[in-house]
C-alpha cells in the first residue's frame, strides 16, 4: 500500500503536469487535526481547472493515480436521476485502488471554487499555480462540532423521538418488519443520535466533534452508554427488537435528562410516561385484536 507521502507526491505531479490544472486544496479529515489518523482516511483532493469538458472526455489521465478497483462516478448518476447537473463547472471521481488507497478528486473551475472554498473551514491548499485561491485560516474542525441546541430544537427531537415510536410498535404488530425496522432506524436513530451528540456536546463544552454517523460516539460516551447504545441494534426477531426499542428509551431517556439539566432546559416527561405506556401495552397486544384500547 502507497504511504501518505507517496500519495500525496503522486497528486501533485499529477497537477503540476497537467497545465490545465491551475491549483490545488484538500479537505475532509486528513486536514483535521483533531481526526484520527488510520489506514482507510480518503484523499480529498480538488483540481481547480481551466475547463472541465476535455478531463471528462478522455478519462484516460486518471490511470495516473494508479491500478482501480472500482470507480463511481456521483454527477453521472445523478444526471441519469433526471436530476439538473452542471458538468461545465464541477465533476467527481471516487476512486478506490487495488492497494487499498481511495482518492475522492473533484475538479471545479474557478468560479465554482470561489462560491465555496471558503465556506469549509477544514481546508488546506497544497498549489496554486495562479495565485487564485482565496486566503483562508484553518484547518480547523470549528464548523463540525456539535452545536449547542436551542429549547425549541431540544424540546423538537424528543418529540420527534417519542412520537415516531408509535409508528414503530404498529409495524412490529403488522409484522411489516421493513416498515418497523426503517421507522427504528431513521426518525427515530436519528433523534436518539442527535441527542447522544448534545450530550457529548454539553460534556465537552461544544468543542468536539462526534464524526459522521457518530462514528466517534464510542469514543466520548462512558461505557455504560456505550452499552447501551450498542443494544439498540438488534436482528430480525420481534422480541429482539422490542427489547432494543425499551434499551433505546431509557438511553433516550437517561441522556436528555442530563442535557435538559445542563442547559436549563424542560424535559417534558409526559410524552415520555406516555408512550413508555402505549408501547409496553401495543407489545403485549394480541395479533387478532379488535381494538387498542
Amino acid at each position: 500500500m502507497r504511504n501518505e507521502q507517496e500519495m500525496m507526491d503522486l497528486i501533485l505531479k499529477v497537477a503540476k503536469n497537467d497545465e490545465r490544472i491551475r491549483a490545488v486544496y484538500m479537505n475532509g479529515s486528513r486536514t483535521n487535526p483533531n481526526a484520527p489518523k488510520d489506514i482507510f482516511q480518503d484523499y480529498d483532493i480538488v483540481y481547480v481547472v481551466k475547463e472541465t469538458a476535455s478531463f471528462i472526455k478522455n478519462e484516460k489521465w486518471i490511470n495516473q493515480f494508479g491500478d482501480l478497483l472500482i470507480m463511481q462516478e456521483p454527477d453521472k448518476i445523478d444526471q441519469f436521476n433526471n436530476i439538473d447537473i452542471d458538468f461545465d463547472r464541477s465533476y467527481g471521481y471516487l476512486m478506490l485502488f487495488s492497494d487499498g488507497n481511495r482518492i475522492d478528486l473533484h475538479i471545479e473551475i474557478k468560479e465554482k471554487m470561489l462560491d465555496t472554498y471558503v465556506d469549509d473551514k477544514l481546508t488546506l491548499q497544497l498549489l496554486d499555480k495562479d495565485n487564485c485561491l482565496p486566503e483562508i485560516h484553518g484547518p480547523t474542525d470549528i464548523d463540525y462540532r456539535v452545536k449547542r441546541p436551542t429549547e425549541l430544537h431540544f424540546i423538537g427531537c424528543c418529540n420527534e423521538f417519542w412520537w415516531c415510536l408509535q409508528n414503530v410498535a404498529k409495524g412490529i404488530w403488522r409484522d411489516e418488519l421493513p416498515y418497523a425496522k426503517q421507522m427504528f432506524e431513521r426518525p427515530v436513530r436519528d433523534a436518539l443520535d442527535e441527542m447522544v451528540s448534545w450530550w457529548i456536546g454539553t460534556n465537552n463544552n461544544f468543542k468536539v466533534s462526534t464524526g459522521k454517523m457518530g462514528k466517534h460516539f464510542k469514543d466520548y460516551l462512558p461505557e455504560q452508554y456505550w452499552e447501551m447504545y450498542k443494544d439498540t441494534y438488534s436482528d430480525g426477531n420481534y422480541e429482539n427488537f422490542w427489547d432494543s426499542i425499551f434499551i433505546a428509551c431509557d438511553l433516550f431517556r437517561e441522556l436528555a435528562k442530563d442535557v435538559a439539566q445542563s442547559l436549563s432546559y424542560t424535559y417534558l416527561s409526559d410524552e415520555d410516561k406516555n408512550m413508555m405506556k402505549y408501547l409496553n401495552h401495543v407489545r403485549r397486544l394480541p395479533a387478532d385484536a379488535k381494538e387498542i384500547f
